[in-house]
Parts: structure tokens; C-alpha cells; sequence
């Protein structure tokens, strides 16, 4: 018998003690206030969308293939011209700094230890400048949302170059905010307002408080400063006159990598591909914006198989297992991407919380690819990852 160590850094012996991501989240939910924690815990309507995304994952039956040597194993994923060392990335997500004033800056920096990409909003709390100095040497990406103004696309666009951006995420699934009820229940604004609701949910969390108020204010990506409630401030942004005739417009305008997010049809994805998309990435917002909207994971099986061999489809929403990303990369995702994850390792510790995000996704990636008998995600195949819900139904 012996007895645990004591650790003196409090942050660091609470992250020590979260084995999953949904541990970081009940870590996240006790250190954040509501209306932040319910912004990016929560979903649109019903949250089906959501939770139907994580139950498809959670339905995947792994077959294992046995007496194989996998003493070590490779994590490595090509994406376009650049290796990663994990198969996933972090998910562009607004208002990052809300839930803990570290923010993107965080993200970036533990994306660029640990080898993968990370993905700055439109609606980012940091500006694409000071990312991409925080991480220099990372793999930054920004994610665009066409805006009604079109100047300003533009000039977001001439921004993420200069910068040094390769890759653009061009978000195409929000015509519209979606409705998103624990906002609406919570009156979430930006900068929070402080109602006595706020006030008494925000006694049991100085920490966040005290940061928040003695930190820089709340900048955006795309903009100085806001004043209104979120969901004014995507109607403003979000432009529904968007068809795949600004798509054409970006291509030409963007010479980088150009991955179409959003995508939740065959019909649709060929389209994209067939107008210059480098990749599709499969996405129903997190479930944030269209309720009971397709199952990403159930979409890809199909789409694949309509696809040629060597096109990247990208996918996200629902994933919280590093056995959720092996399943998607069986059943033909060139890459995946996480969004929750990163945001309740965020919120429960800063950047040493993302890390224990990402470091919890590695192991579970690493050890579930010893038991599945692989060494290489390549090896990966549907017969490893059998969908309990035939996706052509």
C-alpha cells in the first residue's frame, strides 16, 4: 500500500484524476458558469442531432483480429500535404474565451506539442494574428462563414493569408442560426449580462470570474467587439442568399486547401468535390444547427463507397472516445475532428486541460489499435467497425 501524491498545483491534480472526456466534463461543469458551459455542452431543439451522432458511435460492434504483433503502433495521418500525428484536429468554435480566458491560444499551443491542426472560428475570441504568433509553429487553419457583407469575407480572407493559414474551413450548413434553447433559457449574451440568475450560479466559481474580469476583454476573430445577444450576432453574420455559386467565388479566391464543412448529402458532396473542394467534411454542426438532422458516421459509409479511392472526407460531431475516431477511419475518414472534447479539457484547466484532452484521446487511440490487432490506421476496415444501423436504410 502506498499513498497518493500530494500535488501542490491544484489544476494539475484535478486533471490528473479525469481518465475520459466526460470526466473533463463534469470537471468543466462544476468550474464554469451555466451559460457558457450550456453553450458548448448544449445542441439545437431537442439536441437530437446530437445525441443521435454519439449513439452511433456508441452502437459500433469492434471486431478484433488476434495474435497480431503490435508492440508499436503508428497514429500518423497524411492530410493533403502534411502528416499529423494523431488522425484528428481541433474544430473551429466561437466564443472560446468565454469559456475560459485562455481560450484559442490554449488550443493552438496544445495543438502544435502534440502535432495536429487547429481550427480558428470566423467567430473566434482571438484574432487569427495572435494565434498563428502563439503557435508559429503549428498548423493553424481558419474557418470562414461567408458573410452577408462580402468586403469582409474578403478581408478575412487576405488576413488568414498573410498570416500564414494553409487551410480554410468554409462552414456552409448556417443560413441560419440554429435554435439553440439552453441559450434562449440562459439569456446568453456577449460580453454575459449579470442577472441575479448569473450572479448566484457564478458564487460557487470565482476562478472563472476573477479571470474573465482581470483578462483582456473579448475580441473576435472577425471583429472589434459585439454588444448584442449570440444569436443576434449570427443572424447578422450567417448570409442565407449563400449558394454553390460563392463557393465557385472562393475557390478562385483562395489558392490553399479548401475543405467544404457541412456537408450531410451525397448529391451534395459530389457537388463540392466536382466544383474544387479538396476535401468534404461531414458535419451537422455538432448538432447545433438542424434537429434530427443525418448521422455523420452512418453518411460516411455511403458516401465512400460513391467516392474514388484517394478523395479526403473529413468528419466530426458526436466524437468523445478515441475509439469513435478508429470507427470513422475504418469506415473511410481520412481525418476527424474534435470540438467538446477540447472545450471541457478548456474549461477544466486551460491549456493543461486541452492537453489532458488530446494526451486521454492518444492513449485511448493507441491502446485500441493494439487490441483491434492493427499497427497502422490504414489497416483500419469496415469488418473492424461493424454500425449496428445499416446506414443505407
Amino acid at each position: 500500500m502506498k499513498f497518493r501524491r500530494i500535488r501542490l498545483n491544484r489544476t494539475a491534480a484535478r486533471l490528473e484524476r479525469a481518465f475520459t472526456i466526460w470526466d473533463l466534463r463534469e470537471i468543466a461543469k462544476r468550474r464554469t458558469p451555466i451559460g457558457p458551459f450550456d453553450y458548448t455542452d448544449g445542441a439545437a431543439d431537442s439536441e437530437s442531432s446530437l445525441n443521435r451522432a454519439r449513439i452511433a458511435y456508441q452502437e459500433i460492434e469492434f471486431v478484433p483480429a488476434i495474435l497480431r504483433d503490435v508492440s508499436s503502433v503508428d497514429t500518423s495521418r497524411r492530410v493533403f500535404d502534411q502528416v499529423f500525428q494523431l488522425p484528428f484536429g481541433i474544430s473551429p468554435t466561437g466564443f472560446t474565451r468565454l469559456m475560459q480566458t485562455e481560450g484559442e491560444i490554449a488550443g493552438a499551443r496544445a495543438a502544435e506539442r502534440f502535432g495536429i491542426p487547429f481550427s480558428l472560428s470566423t467567430l473566434g475570441t482571438t484574432s487569427i494574428e495572435d494565434v498563428c504568433a502563439a503557435a508559429p509553429n503549428g498548423s493553424n487553419w481558419f474557418q470562414l462563414y461567408m458573410w452577408k457583407d462580402r468586403d469582409r469575407s474578403i478581408e478575412l480572407i487576405e488576413r488568414a493569408k498573410r498570416a500564414g493559414v494553409k487551410t480554410l474551413h468554409l462552414t456552409v450548413d448556417a443560413p441560419v442560426a440554429g435554435h439553440r434553447l439552453r441559450d434562449s433559457y440562459n439569456g446568453l449574451t456577449i460580453p454575459p449580462t449579470l442577472s441575479m440568475k448569473t450572479i448566484l450560479n457564478a458564487i460557487p466559481r470565482p476562478a472563472w470570474w476573477f479571470n474573465f474580469v482581470s483578462t483582456p476583454p473579448v475580441i473576435f476573430a472577425s471583429m472589434s467587439s459585439w454588444n448584442g445577444t449570440v444569436a443576434q450576432l449570427l443572424d447578422t453574420m450567417f448570409d442565407p442568399t449563400m449558394t454553390f455559386e460563392d463557393f465557385k467565388w472562393i475557390r478562385k479566391t483562395w489558392d490553399g486547401n479548401l475543405i467544404i464543412k457541412g456537408v450531410q448529402n451525397l448529391e451534395d458532396a459530389e457537388i463540392a468535390a466536382e466544383l474544387g473542394a479538396d476535401a468534404v467534411l461531414l458535419s451537422n454542426h455538432g448538432g447545433r444547427q438542424l434537429d434530427r438532422a443525418p448521422v455523420p458516421l452512418h453518411l460516411l459509409a455511403k458516401i465512400k463507397r460513391e467516392f474514388h479511392k484517394d478523395y479526403e472526407i473529413h468528419i466530426d460531431t458526436g466524437i468523445t472516445h478515441g475509439l469513435d475516431i478508429l470507427a470513422a477511419i475504418a469506415h473511410g475518414a481520412r481525418f476527424a475532428y474534435i470540438g467538446r472534447a477540447y472545450l471541457y479539457g478548456l474549461m477544466a484547466g486551460g491549456q493543461a486541460g486541452v492537453e489532458r484532452a488530446l494526451t486521454i484521446l492518444q492513449g485511448q487511440i493507441i491502446r485500441n489499435m493494439k487490441l483491434l490487432g492493427v499497427t497502422s490506421l490504414d489497416e483500419l476496415e469496415p469488418r473492424h467497425a461493424r454500425l449496428m444501423q445499416d446506414p443505407r436504410q
